[in-house]
């Protein structure tokens, strides 16, 4: 059987990362990290992930919650960090489609 510890270990994010998740979706914490693990596991995942965190920034900052919103924003720098995006290919910065085979 798996422990919370476990599936924690396994999806590759941290506590305060999954709580942001569940903080957004509104979902438990294990199904948060699933989600999670779905999401980092690619460039776009991630994406969504840096966006998830922002609109949690946004919620926080306009219901005067700066302490939360600060804490938000150590998150984000610390995933960013962590899970840095790589760098765009000829075809994406040309408005090619996205996962398209270069020559």
């Amino acid at each position: 059987m798996l422990t919370r510890e476990d599936c924690l270990a396994l999806c590759d994010l941290s506590e305060e990362e999954i709580a942001a998740i569940m903080e957004h979706e509104h979902i438990p914490e294990l199904c948060a990290m699933e989600f999670g693990h779905y999401l980092v596991e690619t460039a776009r995942g991630q994406t969504v992930l840096r966006r998830l965190i922002l609109d949690d920034i946004h919620a926080a900052e306009a219901r005067g919650d700066h302490k939360h919103a600060m804490q938000l924003k150590r998150l984000l720098y610390r995933f960013a960090h962590n899970h840095p995006l790589p760098a765009a290919s000829p075809n994406s910065a040309s408005g090619g489609p996205v996962g398209a085979e270069g020559p």
